[in-house]
């Protein structure tokens, strides 16, 4: 018994060193809680900031939006990239749509710029100063625009343009042949 009583006092002390020579342990670190709010406190809804101002920043004039057009022009040719495209300048509310066509390229359309007297075959994708082309359908244009506030803020929105109407003047060529001439006979 007394060999065993002292194997047994060897051993732990043995353990006991082993334990003293060891590094101590490293403390688990704390989680930080990462949205600042106590859970144990009632929720309160935060408070609300007094709105900026959500007007439109101000629009230039056609004029000005050409003049910016030729500089990015011929910046872009100084720099030996692609010119952008002349519809930039344009406002969605500047152009009227003519018509509708298929081509190799896929639906094409064709639109006036009503300020400035020009028409221009564009195609979905196709940028303006307001906004850009998204998609061409049987009769109509679908364009997302997008409104800058003059704090900053941006709001996208769907707008659709549909095929102009024919001029009075025009509408005689466009009506249809009156059936009661077309069964007269001379």
């Amino acid at each position: 018994m007394l060999i065993a009583a002292m194997i047994l006092v060897s051993g732990l002390g043995l353990t006991a060193m082993a334990q003293e020579t060891e590094p101590p342990a490293k403390k688990p670190a704390k989680r930080a809680v990462s949205s600042g709010r106590d859970p144990f406190r009632k929720y309160e809804a935060p408070r609300a900031v007094g709105k900026k101002s959500r007007e439109e920043s101000p629009i230039p004039t056609i004029q000005e939006r050409i003049t910016n057009y030729k500089a990015q022009k011929v910046a872009a040719m100084n720099a030996r990239m692609p010119a952008p495209k002349p519809t930039t300048a344009l406002l969605l509310s500047e152009i009227q749509v003519i018509g509708i066509s298929r081509s190799p390229r896929g639906y094409a359309a064709i639109v006036e710029a009503t300020p400035i007297k020009l028409t221009y075959v564009i195609y979905p994708g196709e940028p303006f100063f307001d906004g850009q082309l998204v998609a061409i359908e049987d009769n109509r244009l679908v364009f997302r625009r997008e409104t800058v506030f003059s704090n900053g803020s941006r709001e996208r929105s769907v707008e659709y343009k549909s095929l102009r109407q024919p001029a009075p003047v025009n509408s005689v060529t466009a009506a249809a042949p009156n059936p009661s001439v077309a069964n007269a006979k001379p």
